[in-house]
């Protein structure tokens, strides 16, 4: 069952270094600010907001830079991690905040942990869903990607690269690819073992989509949950979400300062145990006694796949409320009152 939300779905826009930035917001109390992955958006977190508002908190849901009603930077360079991690910083300080609690899930997992390691002054606890943190540090990622798969098939990442190159594929029928997509990384839809490996495309001009499921849409998505993520990559395009991955190199350079370093704050994880990255980034699951030393808790939910807040609401509410009520710390500080088919290396594994 879905909580009484305690207040209504408030859509605003506030200025940040990408020019402006979307985002939703339900509730009063501390701030929890809820980070969306590739290629989702702030209604990833349709099922968070409420449960959230409800249990004391100031839920805030951003649409990333480059998705949905957020400004969308031409330059390809524009999308790294660095200014990413900036837009967090100004949206909790345009929303009259000293501090937050930051939650990301996929990439957006990528970006939380970015922002507690880079502003620890801002970021008080973070919560990571689906794609563990590994410190940064190891090869240059496209070096890696560009190792995976064989000479037949080519991963997904390094597929992403040259710009245009998966917008063909792509935009001609975008609520198409995404439902496929969706399906391809949900645990109720995913393919079975032996199949072919939806993260990979063939080399001789093959598509990712060539790989997805052509059943049903998985349990958790209804025609018009799809209708929404459609209709804002209709409007938007995908080349903002893209260009995320086309940082990679940019991102490696940028945090070389903080090669292997821990995020100290109070942490959580929670992945599914049939999602491609905590299979792939076991290793990294395994070192968070060292690059998580304040890890509250980690979770692997059993028989769930990528999607993991859509697919498991009501046990990622439970756990995202439980640790929220553990941290010690300022509950509030206000500015206007006071004060599968081969492992990938876990430095780089990060950027998927």
């Amino acid at each position: 069952m879905q909580p009484e939300p305690t207040a209504e779905l408030r859509h605003r826009t506030v200025e940040a270094p990408a020019g402006r930035l979307h985002l939703v917001e339900q509730g009063t109390g501390p701030l929890v600010l809820l980070v969306h992955g590739f290629p989702e958006s702030w209604y990833s977190w349709r099922r968070q907001l409420p449960a959230l508002a409800t249990a004391g908190y100031r839920a805030v849901a951003i649409d990333v830079r480059g998705y949905g009603r957020s400004s969308k930077p031409e330059a390809t360079d524009a999308y790294r991690m660095l200014d990413l991690v900036e837009d967090n910083v100004a949206v909790v300080r345009a929303l009259g905040e000293e501090s937050a609690v930051v939650v990301g899930h996929d990439w957006g997992s990528n970006i939380a942990a970015a922002s507690a390691l880079l502003h620890p002054e801002v970021f008080r606890a973070v919560g990571l869903l689906s794609v563990p943190y590994a410190p940064p540090g190891g090869p240059r990622p496209t070096d890696i990607f560009g190792q995976i798969g064989g000479p037949e098939q080519e991963f997904y990442v390094s597929y992403f690269q040259e710009p245009g190159r998966a917008e063909a594929e792509i935009e001609p029928d975008i609520r198409g690819w995404l439902a496929g997509f969706y399906a391809a990384l949900s645990a109720d839809t995913m393919p079975a073992q032996g199949e072919p490996d939806p993260h990979f495309v063939t080399r001789d001009g093959g598509r990712l989509r060539d790989r997805f499921p052509a059943g049903p849409l998985p349990a958790w998505l209804s025609e018009d949950d799809l209708d929404v993520y459609a209709g804002e990559f209709e409007r938007t395009g995908i080349t903002g979400a893209l260009n995320r991955y086309r940082n990679v190199d940019r991102d490696w350079e940028d945090l070389a300062p903080h090669r292997g370093a821990p995020i100290k704050q109070p942490s959580l994880f929670i992945g599914g145990a049939l999602d491609a990255s905590t299979t792939w980034m076991s290793d990294a699951i395994d070192a968070y006694p060292t690059a998580l030393p304040a890890l509250s808790a980690s979770h692997l939910l059993d028989g769930c796949g990528h999607w993991i807040q859509q697919e498991r609401p009501d046990e990622v509410n439970r756990l995202l409320t439980d640790w929220l009520a553990t941290l010690q710390g300022p509950t509030r500080q206000s500015r206007r009152s006071s004060p599968r088919t081969g492992e990938v290396p876990e430095a780089t594994a990060a950027a998927l």
